[in-house]
């Protein structure tokens, strides 16, 4: 996934967009495009931009695609490496603040291994939040989709017109949905039968 910074022959082309990033801050990505590459994308992280490098015959439509993949990627990455309760703890609260205005206050955070039919809980009465350790490597923003969630049940119980409006708050809600759609159905595919040895 990460690469050393290519050499400046390597480089024809620069194009520095915005994304919004695992912290929900606007974050800089700059995007070089080789004509010394022909299939291989990579990506990886300089100070407070992330470098996404492309082969220079590839059309923007497939830029922007590859540019979400590799972000996605780098985030899993990190998120599986850093993310223990107290940051999971400390990443609630940044939520609460930047979509609740502070509202939602678990007293705790924590990841826990006996959910494995749901995402995430709630106990509203205790203000407790527990998340399930199959998100762990998931996208960060899939994270945080989970996060709100049950941030939005300590102010909100059921799921009815009040909660999910709460949500819209969230603007990747939806993708994270389909993310996490996704993975259930991959889940449910039968296993293709393992190839035999001759």
């Amino acid at each position: 996934m990460s690469a050393d910074p290519p050499h400046s022959a390597e480089s024809q082309q620069r194009s520095v967009t915005r994304h919004t990033s695992r912290s929900s801050a606007t974050s800089a990505v700059e995007v070089r495009r080789s004509t010394r590459r022909s299939r291989t994308v990579s990506a990886y992280r300089e100070g407070d931009r992330t470098i996404v490098l492309i082969p220079a015959r590839m059309s923007e439509a497939e830029e922007r695609r590859w540019v979400t993949v590799m972000l996605d990627k780098l985030a899993a990455q990190e998120s599986k490496r850093t993310l223990g309760d107290a940051e999971l703890a400390e990443r609630a609260e940044r939520l609460s603040e930047q979509y609740f205005d502070g509202r939602a206050r678990p007293t705790s955070v924590r990841w826990v291994t006996n959910q494995n039919t749901r995402w995430g809980s709630c106990t509203p009465a205790e203000g407790s939040i527990r998340l399930s350790h199959r998100l762990q490597g998931m996208p960060e923003y899939v994270i945080d989709y989970v996060l709100v969630h049950e941030l939005a049940h300590l102010l909100v119980p059921g799921h009815g017109p009040r909660f999910w409006r709460l949500l819209e708050a969230y603007p990747r809600t939806e993708r994270a949905r389909g993310y996490l759609e996704g993975v259930v159905a991959a889940d449910r595919l039968p296993q293709l039968p393992a190839a035999r040895e001759e």
